[in-house]
């Protein structure tokens, strides 16, 4: 399937990313490919082949169709097994990556990812992930550069932490009047920042919400418990619930100015 996407106009490289790639994949785990391109992919002929490798009718998305970060792609049943392409733009990726390598990020709104896209994730993915075709060399000449995490993007997401410390603060207010709506997502918005941070901490590429909690609490000097004192935190929602949280913003803060 890979060798038949480079034949699509525009395509470059296809790489296995997720879980799989990983060697952390279930028996169900379906298997996600990303689809890099430069310009404008070919979309009809990747809507003929997806058509065609399924055996019925595809709608495939073009770049933008599933928003502005994960792009678009198409979700295939092939022989029963679920395969998702996913598009991503070589030269976007490309620039997110120069801008990780001085320090800068973007946490951007996108459907599907309720703490938000992070732009780490797109050299990340890359890092991760296992390049099945690449006539030209280049995900594997950027594969080979983003083995080495960036120091000025650890700092950056390291610092980036105070994010979590406001958010309880404003969970803080609401917690009185028993606003549980506003209390669950300043404390999931902390949450999420403390594992982005952690992983950082130890040049460790997080690429989104999925697992991250788990992941995180699994890292060298991540505080005792965080796992649970998290879950913890978003089952109360009331006033104890953010002191807890308020606590493990300390805790985490303090590891993270160790290093």
């Amino acid at each position: 399937m890979a060798d038949r996407l480079t034949g699509v106009p525009g395509i470059r490289a296809v790489v296995l990313g997720g879980s799989r790639a990983r060697g952390a994949h279930r028996p169900d785990s379906d298997w996600d490919l990303g689809l890099y391109y430069r310009g404008a992919p070919g979309l009809a002929a990747l809507t003929a082949l997806a058509s065609a490798l399924q055996g019925s009718p595809v709608e495939v998305a073009g770049p933008g169709g599933w928003g502005p970060w994960v792009n678009g792609g198409a979700w295939l049943r092939v022989d029963g097994v679920p395969v998702d392409w996913i598009l991503r733009d070589l030269d976007r990726v490309e620039a997110v990556w120069s801008a990780c390598r001085e320090g800068r990020f973007e946490v951007g709104i996108q459907p599907g990812h309720p703490l938000g896209f992070w732009s780490p994730a797109y050299p990340g993915e890359v890092a991760l992930g296992r390049v099945l075709t690449d006539p030209h060399g280049e995900l594997t000449s950027l594969q080979q550069e983003t083995a080495d995490y960036p120091e000025p993007l650890r700092a950056a997401l390291a610092e980036a932490a105070w994010e979590a410390e406001f958010s309880v603060a404003a969970a803080r207010k609401s917690a009185p009047a028993g606003d549980r709506l506003h209390v669950s997502l300043c404390l999931s918005r902390a949450f999420g920042v403390l594992a982005q941070s952690l992983h950082a901490h130890h040049r460790t590429w997080c690429l989104n919400e999925k697992g991250a909690l788990a992941a995180a609490a699994a890292l060298p000097d991540t505080p005792a418990d965080f796992e649970e004192r998290v879950g913890e935190a978003l089952e109360g929602l009331d006033a104890a619930a953010v002191e807890t949280a308020a606590a493990l913003v300390r805790d985490v803060r303090e590891v993270l100015r160790s290093g």
